[in-house]
């Protein structure tokens, strides 16, 4: 097992990250150690309690089974959390247990975060992409109308507990999603600013196919240098007030095309590998860049072979990204490649004339 904390100095706060391999069947208890009440929430995802209902042990009294898809990451399905939470009388010593990917951890910790003005989470990651990424570092929300996780909070995880054994039954599309936010954190390493150098890159380069085989040891070591990296950006800036930004690289472009397609025909990975090349290429028009390493990231990302999602007209994305909240009234924020796995952030009010 490896043991990682995450220590926030704004909150005097730490929690623990458990990853491990062992059997499933033993998570129940583990979890269990990490809840002060005798209270709880199971808010799980339909696939993974198909799976792995029975295996975990829950009773069926303190789950609420959300569908899948991140159209499902909504305030009715909010609502509905925090309706279930008031008919079992959860009190503030009381937690929610998230288990699913990152629209289950997402909406079960904005729940958490909410409810009685904040009780225990549990976050139990079943996808790479929410082992590497959402589970970790607090961000919590919910969708609207008018674009992805605008509604929500930071609000930070009592435990993780990373299991890789769940990653088994993942399909390669999902696997591959949870990579486009690992091939994130290899072009973004120099900027997290971390005490130990893992070149990431050099790493999936010599074992990207042992990826593909669902290798439990080569998997526990992506997920061990992405969150030690993501730990180093958020025990500096929890709430996204500067270095946290550049964790949105591929994102702004990314999320327009989630909204534009419905958030149904694309995965997230898919997107925000789509908007690691737009960045790219926006970087190479700006001179921020050169096309050497443009044709470097496009080999990278011709190893995981991922989706390719054909450009969208840029009047119609311009908009969406416009009303991205990490965006102004009158500047989209960008955050864009400048070396070799370091990356700042840009802003521009106009991007019709350089890209």
């Amino acid at each position: 097992m490896i043991n990682l904390d995450v220590k926030i100095k704004e909150q005097e706060k730490s929690y623990p990250i458990f990853i491990e391999n062992s059997d499933i069947s033993s998570l129940k208890q583990e979890i269990l150690k990490q809840i002060r009440g005798k209270k709880f929430a199971v808010v799980i995802s339909e696939k993974v309690d198909k799976i792995y209902g029975k295996v975990l042990g829950f009773d069926k009294k303190d789950k609420i089974i959300l569908k899948d898809g991140e159209e499902q990451k909504n305030l009715k399905n909010y609502k509905k959390i925090l309706n279930f939470c008031l008919k079992k009388h959860l009190t503030r010593d009381d937690a929610i247990i998230a288990v699913g990917g990152g629209v289950t951890g997402d909406i079960a910790g904005f729940a958490a975060a909410t409810y009685m003005r904040g009780i225990d989470c549990i976050q139990v990651p079943t996808t790479l992409l929410a082992c590497v990424d959402s589970s970790v570092g607090g961000k919590t929300a919910v969708n609207s109308s008018s674009g992805k996780n605008l509604i929500g909070a930071f609000y930070q995880p009592k435990a993780v507990f990373i299991n890789t054994n769940f990653l088994k039954t993942l399909d390669l599309r999902n696997l591959k999603t949870g990579l486009g936010e690992v091939v994130k954190y290899a072009f973004i390493e120099k900027s997290c600013m971390a005490d130990e150098e893992f070149n990431l890159i050099n790493f999936l380069d010599e074992n990207y196919m042992k990826i593909f085989e669902f290798d439990p040891q080569i998997l526990k070591e992506v997920i061990r240098i992405c969150i030690l990296l993501k730990i180093s950006v958020i025990e500096k800036d929890e709430k996204e007030n500067n270095l946290r930004r550049i964790l949105n690289f591929g994102h702004t472009y990314g999320h327009a095309v989630e909204k534009l397609t419905g958030y149904k025909k694309y995965t997230h990975g898919e997107c925000v590998a789509a908007g690691i090349s737009f960045a790219f290429e926006l970087a190479l028009k700006n001179n921020l860049i050169d096309k050497n390493y443009l044709y470097f990231m496009q080999d990278v990302m011709k190893k995981f072979n991922f989706k390719e999602i054909p450009q969208f007209d840029l009047k119609k994305v311009i908009p969406v990204m416009k009303s991205d909240k990490k965006s102004t009234s009158d500047f989209i924020r960008f955050i864009l490649p400048v070396d070799y796995s370091l990356v700042k952030e840009f802003s521009f009010n106009e991007l019709l004339d350089i890209i």
